[in-house]
């Protein structure tokens, strides 16, 4: 019983601020949203990517101008680094499950794939080479196709057709998980490399972590 006081305490800190910032704003104390017709955020609230149960949320303010090319360059990046991180948190999560590939990275430096390890040590284990293969192929696919406003590569199609659908409905909806799914990978690759950093391991075990303070 202490210890759920303690959380609905937390709960409630949280829930009551919101409830002050809510009312202040729609001048209700039980207010409807639909009420606050001031917000800049309604030139945005039916694009792809607002969903239950917080709607079009930007607690940073990005969007507060309404500018509707500034949204649609953000969205664009939002896009590149959600679909970054889906790529990362797979490449994480892989090796350990199903292991390395068979063979050799770098035949020239005898280094074969299963000398690699998983995660954050992998960085100062792959050659220099390898490191400007990666960063000559980012670059390619940056400046080999016209991203200026207007063209379908800034509305994020970049001809790759993975999420596709004769019904326009069930496009849509691929369309909307894309988002969905690479903003969780965003913040679960950073959680991934946060464990790496302070376990030492990949899929690392907290209780190896013994000089936290938290302890």
């Amino acid at each position: 019983k202490l210890y759920a006081e303690i959380a609905n305490g937390r709960l409630s800190m949280m829930a009551i601020i919101g409830m002050f910032f809510q009312d202040g704003l729609t001048g209700s104390a039980w207010g409807d949203w639909a009420l606050y017709t001031a917000s800049p955020l309604r030139a945005f609230e039916n694009e792809r990517g607002v969903q239950v149960p917080v709607g079009f949320w930007d607690p940073a303010g990005f969007t507060a101008d309404g500018d509707a090319t500034n949204f649609a360059r953000r969205r664009q990046t939002e896009l590149k680094h959600g679909r970054i991180s889906m790529l990362a948190t797979m490449g994480y999560i892989t090796p350990e499950i199903t292991g390395k590939l068979p063979g050799f990275l770098s035949p020239s430096a005898g280094l074969k794939f299963a000398d690699i390890p998983n995660g954050l040590g992998a960085i100062s284990k792959v050659p220099a080479a390898g490191w400007a293969q990666i960063a000559a192929y980012m670059a390619f696919c940056e400046v080999s196709q016209d991203q200026s406003p207007g063209t379908a590569a800034a509305a994020g199609d970049f001809g790759f057709k993975v999420l596709t659908s004769s019904d326009p409905a069930e496009k849509e909806k691929k369309l909307c998980a894309e988002i969905a799914n690479g903003r969780l990978s965003m913040m679960a690759i950073i959680g991934m490399f946060f464990q790496d950093g302070l376990t030492g391991s990949a899929w690392g075990d907290w209780a190896l972590y013994t000089a936290s303070p938290l302890r």
